[in-house]
């Protein structure tokens, strides 16, 4: 058995960081009831999301039932698996049946034709807890995400992740010096599930792990831009450098970035400067390739952006903190906010029979007037969220106490119409019950009156009428015919 099933949390004790998710998870859980909304368990992949949810469900005795997407789930096999574990009970004698829906954001394609709609009806209707889990809260359909609460699971901090590498290495009775453990937490960018991989990768037949067997055991034992960039701003020789840029699988353009990210944390301004200067050179060759598709220039692009940099630090020994670019987080950030405006758009345009594209371009300033004007009567006229309402508010504080007010006034309306239903459907079988009490009542006082039987004819008679009937027959044409003559 691998490590990361082995040591895969078992309660929801045991799971690491994102304490105020596992208590939101808690206390759903213990007050659980058919009136509760599902939870959506949002953040990247290997930060223990499904592995907190079946931590809830043992810590809660109940049973599993889980959907995936190696499933197929289309709105036919949802209906028959999911549809009915949600509205009945557990078989096993568990107190309750926990019905998980993983990989909710990646319900797309003809193999999950109508997947979501039908997710979605069964959500409205479900007599059991449901938990839907996913790597973007924007990539689910909006009919679902509307209908549960979010639960965003963080990243894990490397000083996190390097004390669970240092437990595992213990019970494994495995020596494991701090510099390779924090080359493990470092470079899986705190995905618990990447690190245990990468130590199990690294131990398989040593008793003892050193730096170098973290760095020889990733990528099939290719070099890793970590061990490019450190060897960059370490001044390593040219020849090292060369050998770690040819085993490295990210393109130039990626590794410059890389650089450039480290760059920015050098403390001495000449050599800050003579990195930004290679670097500029390096983006001359990257531009030039691009225009005149001549992918020969990346020769002298990569050994620029590398070995030019590292001329600066020749016997420096500078170790820099080697952190993504941060360029991609913006871009990520500039891309849920795209996706943010379009869903917005979406319902107001719907809400108000303006073409999204419109409600983007002209009338988005207007709309934000109104949102401000009356804020809460806004959001609920619209069916927003915290995100949502941001972007009209500018204030995302605001915003998120709208939608909680919002949240609470829903529920209350949810929870009323519930109740009325359920005083309708009981004076429906109060007054079927007075009916049929009633109706049971005129048969005790109106007993049906017994039929009397009537007598039958003697066999006798019978005999003797009918024979005189037969010879009253045979008589009557002898005597027409003694008439007639």
């Amino acid at each position: 058995m691998d490590w990361a099933e082995r040591y895969r949390p078992e309660h929801l004790a045991d799971i690491l960081g994102n304490n105020a998710a596992v208590r939101q998870m808690t206390d759903w859980a213990r007050n659980w009831t058919p009136d509760s909304r599902p939870l959506l368990i949002t953040g990247k992949p290997g930060i223990g999301k499904t592995s907190a949810a079946l931590a809830l469900a043992r810590d809660m005795n109940w049973e599993v039932l889980e959907l995936n997407a190696s499933d197929a789930r289309t709105k036919t096999v949802i209906e028959r698996v999911a549809g009915n574990s949600a509205t009945t009970t557990s078989l096993f004698g568990a107190e309750r049946k926990l019905i998980i829906i993983d990989e909710a954001d990646n319900l797309e394609g003809n193999a999950d034709r109508g997947g979501a709609r039908a997710i979605a009806e069964i959500l409205k209707g479900a007599r059991q807890p449901v938990i839907l889990i996913a790597n973007d809260a924007y990539g689910v359909s909006d009919s679902i995400r509307k209908l549960c609460d979010p639960v965003p699971f963080r990243a894990i901090t490397a000083a996190t992740l390097e004390k669970r590498m240092r437990e595992i290495c213990a019970k494994e009775e495995i020596s494991c010096g701090s510099d390779a453990l924090t080359a493990i937490a470092e470079s899986s960018a705190g995905d618990m599930r990447s690190a245990v991989n990468m130590l199990f990768a690294s131990a398989t037949g040593k008793t003892a792990i050193a730096a170098d067997d973290i760095n020889t055991s990733q990528k099939d034992e290719r070099a890793s831009i970590f061990d490019l960039v450190a060897g960059v701003y370490a001044g390593a020789p040219d020849a090292k450098i060369q050998k770690l840029s040819r085993e490295c699988e990210e393109k130039p353009d990626t590794v410059m970035q890389w650089i450039e990210e480290s760059a920015a944390t050098v403390a001495n301004p000449h050599q800050r400067r003579g990195a930004y200067a290679a670097l500029s050179r390096g983006d001359i060759y990257l531009g030039r390739t691009m225009r005149r598709q001549y992918y020969t220039l990346w020769r002298y692009a990569t050994s620029l952006m590398t070995s030019g940099v590292a001329k600066e630090f020749a016997g420096a020994g500078f170790r820099p903190r080697i952190m993504p670019p941060s360029r991609w987080r913006r871009m990520g950030t500039a891309k849920k906010q795209k996706t943010v405006r379009r869903t917005l758009a979406a319902k107001l345009g719907e809400g108000y029979s303006i073409p999204d594209a419109q409600i983007q371009k002209i009338y988005l300033d207007l709309l934000s007037r109104f949102a401000a004007d009356a804020p809460l009567a806004f959001c609920e006229r619209h069916d927003l969220d915290a995100d949502q309402l941001t972007i009209l508010l500018h204030d995302k504080t605001e915003a998120a106490a709208v939608f909680k007010e919002a949240q609470k006034i829903a529920k209350e309306k949810e929870t009323k119409m519930k109740k009325v239903s359920a005083a309708k459907r009981a004076a429906a079988r109060k007054a079927e019950e007075e009916r049929a009490a009633e109706l049971e009542r005129f048969r005790r006082e109106n007993p049906p009156v017994p039929l009397v039987p009537q007598p039958e004819p003697a066999a006798e008679s019978g005999t003797e009428t009918l024979a005189s009937f037969e010879e009253e027959k045979k008589k009557a044409p002898t005597q027409a015919t003694l008439d007639f003559f």
